[in-house]
């Protein structure tokens, strides 16, 4: 089965005052991929949002200084539209009220499962329209992989283009994903990187 994945590298802020947190979380979630950021002083959060686009903010409720939801009520005075996520050790009814009152996408309690937090950062991404469909991923795939086989044996686009008998620009588009390739030029391609057409296509 594919996995759709985001259209673009989701930008994450993740806060917490525990750093073992901060630092779980963002070894996690960019080993999926996303562009995380990690904050255990909530005093700062504000102003962060305040001036980096975030698409997603995951906030712990129990921290010093100020709670986590007051601070989501503070976020939204800088930012409607930005996703957030609660997390907590201590999940109540009055909290996850209060979390759906301020527009929060969804309310977890710790310990939660890796799966169970994928399943809602796709929500996210799929609330944003960030989502590729089965076939923009599979063009996504090919160009990445390309793109990593020619950086790692050194070629540039314009050697790969000589040794395959194709344009420039059009190598170029495949590995942005810009354009579908026809088996004919994975193959060119393939031979000129001295490695099987099949090894373009990850986990497909």
């Amino acid at each position: 089965m594919v996995t759709v994945r985001p259209k673009i590298r989701m930008r994450i802020l993740v806060v917490d005052d525990d750093r073992d947190v901060c630092e779980f979380m963002q070894t996690f979630l960019s080993s999926e991929g996303y562009l995380v950021e990690t904050l255990s002083d909530p005093q700062a959060v504000v102003e962060r949002v305040h001036r980096t686009p975030y698409h997603l903010v995951i906030l712990d409720i129990m921290m010093p200084k100020i709670d986590g939801m007051t601070l989501l009520a503070e976020i939204r005075k800088v930012d409607k539209d930005v996703a957030v996520v609660i997390f907590t050790g201590y999940p109540s009814i009055d909290s996850a009220v209060h979390a759906m009152r301020f527009d929060a996408v969804d309310y977890l309690a710790k310990p939660f499962s890796v799966d169970e937090f994928r399943r809602v950062i796709d929500r996210v991404a799929a609330k944003k329209g960030l989502m590729l469909s089965p076939e923009e991923h599979l063009h996504r795939t090919i160009g990445d992989t390309i793109r990593s086989l020619r950086k790692a044996r050194s070629f540039t686009l314009k050697e790969i283009s000589r040794r395959a008998g194709l344009s420039v620009s059009l190598l170029s588009q495949i590995e942005r994903a810009e354009s579908s390739a026809s088996i004919s030029s994975l193959f060119k391609i393939a031979t000129a990187l001295g490695c099987k057409v099949a090894s373009f296509f990850g986990d497909y």
